[in-house]
């Protein structure tokens, strides 16, 4: 995950932080998943405070396009949705058909 561009790596947590949202609400595992992933991804303060802003609103439709993704990244970013979706142990019907429909998108 270090070896993502700057954009690349704030789109990984636009869509982080779209899909803990898919339920309309964001619980303390989801929560947990999101800053582990700030650390792992190290990002700076200014980028942080961002992910920060996307725990409390979440991002705007516009800012999380699956086509932008560049195809290299495409299952990196499949396998941390994938996380997401499961991070709070409970797979929500909603949840799991955005991560379908996502991976539909970037197939």
């Amino acid at each position: 995950m270090l070896d993502l561009e700057r954009e690349d790596r704030l789109r990984l947590m636009r869509f982080v932080c779209s899909f803990a949202w898919a339920d309309l609400e964001i619980v303390d595992k989801e929560r947990e998943l999101v800053l582990s992933l700030v650390e792992k991804l190290e990002l700076d303060e200014d980028e942080a405070e961002m992910v920060q802003g996307w725990l409390k609103i979440p991002p705007l439709p516009e800012d999380v396009d699956p086509l932008e993704i560049p195809p290299q990244h495409r299952q990196l970013f499949l396998n941390v949705m994938m996380d997401m979706v499961r991070a709070d142990g409970v797979i929500a019907s909603d949840e799991i058909e955005n991560f379908h429909l996502f991976e539909q998108l970037l197939r």
